[in-house]
């Protein structure tokens, strides 16, 4: 009941004044930019948005200045990361964004404790579910054990999209791991909506029914994205264009974390203001920034973009 849903999201950045306070005043122009650029909708407030590092306050003002961009592109879809530690703060969030008319919530597991049960993880989804969810609703659970250190596994995902049908969407799988994006393929087809997180792996996820994207990078090489898409979707696959895209994701790893780098390449190739980001990210130095430009300039050309 989610295919709406499908398609390619920009995890978008979140625009700071110079004082690190959101510029909500940006956040439409940066969502119009991504809709015109081929994006189906954005995640805000994931972990390109520096999600963990902002109130609940700041969080819901931000969602709300986000809406202004459905006056020139209604059918944006509009994701937003929900998850935190606190139980009450994540109901709390997550009813927010649908009152506001959210598609959907992007959820964290409780990311403190470490070696939680499963039986531990559902019953904490299951209280976000049953008390901020509404019927048709679509929460995702976001799978980063890289960076959470609390992993979704197989079986879980199966409890939950059994126990909620309606309101249990699926998955974000950023843990960039083929074998488990293959083996959400294996376990449930197309049945589970599965949100692949890293553009290197958009095209093998796709193979494994995979119903799109949301990656960092589509702040930037959305059209791209998009094309590969978009040949999906006529039984085509667009070799070329994945392998334009897995040559730049391994260029902008080279200088990790994505959100100083992004905000700074938006600066410097969309004319984008040069956002900061909060303390403990810090912005990156002239120099890297300089290395990443030029080995973009070097990078293979994709025809048509």
């Amino acid at each position: 009941m989610f295919n709406h849903l499908h398609g390619v999201y920009a995890a978008a950045l979140t625009p700071l004044n110079d004082d690190l306070s959101l510029a909500v005043e940006s956040v439409p122009r940066l969502l119009d930019f991504l809709a015109r650029r081929g994006c189906h909708g954005v995640l805000l407030l994931g972990t390109t948005g520096e999600g963990p590092s902002f109130a609940a306050h700041e969080r819901i003002s931000l969602f709300r200045a986000a809406l202004q961009v459905r006056q020139e592109h209604p059918g944006l879809r509009l994701l937003a990361g929900t998850g935190t530690p606190s139980l009450e703060e994540t109901i709390v969030l997550t009813r927010g964004a649908f009152d506001l008319g959210y598609d959907g919530v992007v959820v964290l597991p409780p990311y403190y404790f470490k070696k939680v049960s499963d039986d531990g993880l559902f019953a904490w989804f299951k209280r976000v579910i049953e008390q901020a969810v509404p019927d048709g609703g679509a929460l995702f659970g976001y799978h980063f054990p890289s960076l959470s250190g609390v992993p979704f596994s197989l079986d879980l995902l199966a409890r939950l999209k059994d126990a909620f049908p309606g309101r249990f969407a699926g998955i974000k799988d950023s843990s960039g791991d083929l074998a488990f994006a293959q083996s959400l393929g294996e376990r449930f087809g197309p049945d589970l909506l599965v949100l692949n997180g890293n553009d290197r792996l958009f095209s093998q996820a796709l193979d494994a029914h995979a119903s799109g994207c949301i990656t960092a990078m589509a702040n930037l090489h959305s059209p791209e994205l998009r094309r590969i898409w978009d040949a999906r979707q006529r039984g085509e696959r667009d070799e070329q264009t994945q392998a334009a895209i897995t040559e730049t994701r391994l260029i902008l790893e080279s200088k990790p974390p994505f959100p100083p780098l992004l905000k700074a390449l938006l600066h410097t190739q969309h004319n984008f203001p040069r956002w900061p980001v909060r303390p403990p990210l810090m912005p990156i130095n002239d120099q890297a920034l300089d290395e990443v430009l030029a080995a973009l300039s070097h990078r293979q050309h994709v025809p048509g973009i």
